[in-house]
């Protein structure tokens, strides 16, 4: 989000603090105003506040995908609840009941797309088959209105797949953030050759699109990336995130609770994690902050960016928001390395609460 240098961006040049995964290109696309001073638009301007003011996240992930008919018709039937929730297609229809999702693999016609029928690889081998379907999910935090989620969320399809893929939706409520499910067939319609690919560009691009019509329902959202925001630590995988959620949920049972229900089990990655830095300590301690000078580059071409965009503001006559700008770079956290955030938390607590270390402070799921 934060300026860069405009001229070294029309002719293609890496912006300063960017990597690949990042897009610092608030006036990427700016435009020099009289006295040749490099000036934000409004829609610029309303970019950098709501960055600095915190504004939601929009957050659009691929959770994955089936490889072969059946696959396809088990995750629609999942995020029907097994028919309890109604699942709307690409031509607006709406399908209920426990037969909605078998309606909808066969009016895609799965079992004709090109590679399902390969054989499956045996345990440990990669599987190349490629995907009949994606699965996307589009989400928002806690107290955002599901009605204008499941609107911009539709408008979202209909854009990007409408008339070429067919795909289908379901909103759900059941958790503290509002999300809908979004199912697209690979293969399009009426040229089965050409694929749907979604590269990490493209989930940027969705990402900025579907904020942009959240806010056309006056749904205040962003769409930044986490190192922009000073977030520095890899969020946790979809998996991982559910199973952290399943841990501090139990850990508020009351006690009879607890001596009815068995206890969710602790995240196998996330522990091996923890064993690993217990491991280090004390032996090789300088290990546990590998990747923390790559991390410390990143962050400081950031708050290079965003000095920047503070200094420019000023000079736009927009003290006041380079202000908040400022404000908002000297509250960024430490950089920290995930090892060593875990080695800090492990050494905070007692031994015999290792099996709660890893039910933190949540990242949240993996965004883009």
């Amino acid at each position: 989000m934060p300026a860069k240098n405009a001229q070294a961006s029309r002719q293609g040049a890496a912006p300063i603090g960017a990597t690949p995964d990042m897009l610092l290109d608030i006036v990427s696309y700016g435009r020099k105003g009289p006295g040749g001073i490099l000036r934000f638009s409004s829609d610029e301007l309303a970019q950098i506040r709501r960055t600095v003011d915190r504004a939601p996240e929009v957050m659009v992930k691929i959770t994955g995908g089936g490889r072969d008919a059946s696959s396809v018709q088990v995750h629609l039937d999942y995020i029907g609840r097994q028919g309890k929730l109604p699942i709307e297609d690409d031509e607006g229809r709406t399908h209920h009941g426990r037969s909605a999702a078998r309606e909808l693999a066969s009016d895609w016609q799965l079992e004709l797309c090109k590679g399902q029928y390969k054989a499956k690889p045996r345990k440990g081998q990669t599987d190349t088959r490629p995907k009949v379907a994606h699965n996307i999910v589009l989400s928002m935090p806690q107290g955002t209105q599901p009605e204008k989620l499941l609107r911009a969320a539709r408008l979202f399809a209909r854009t990007n797949f409408g008339q070429r893929h067919r795909y289908a939706m379901t909103l759900h409520v059941d958790q503290a953030h509002p999300h809908v499910h979004l199912v697209v067939k690979s293969e399009e319609e009426y040229e089965p050759t050409r694929r749907l690919c979604i590269y990490k560009a493209t989930l940027r691009q969705w990402r900025e699109q579907f904020a942009a019509l959240l806010r056309e329902e006056g749904v205040t959202a962003n769409a930044t990336a986490r190192q922009v925001r000073g977030q520095m630590r890899t969020p946790y995988s979809t998996a991982v995130h559910h199973r952290l959620q399943a841990l501090q949920a139990s850990a508020q049972w009351p006690p009879e609770e607890k001596d009815r229900h068995r206890a969710p089990k602790t995240s196998t990655l996330l522990q091996a994690k923890i064993e690993k830095v217990l491991r280090l300590l004390g032996t090789q301690e300088q290990v546990i902050d590998h990747g923390l000078e790559a991390m410390q580059r990143t962050r400081q071409g950031v708050l290079h960016d965003w000095r920047t965009t503070a200094q420019q503001l000023r000079g736009q006559g927009e003290a006041k928001l380079a202000a908040e700008v400022d404000r908002f770079v000297e509250s960024m956290p430490a950089v920290q390395t995930d090892a060593r955030w875990l080695a800090e938390r492990w050494k905070a607590q007692a031994k015999g609460r290792a099996d709660l270390a890893p039910v933190a402070p949540d990242k949240g799921p993996r965004t883009r």
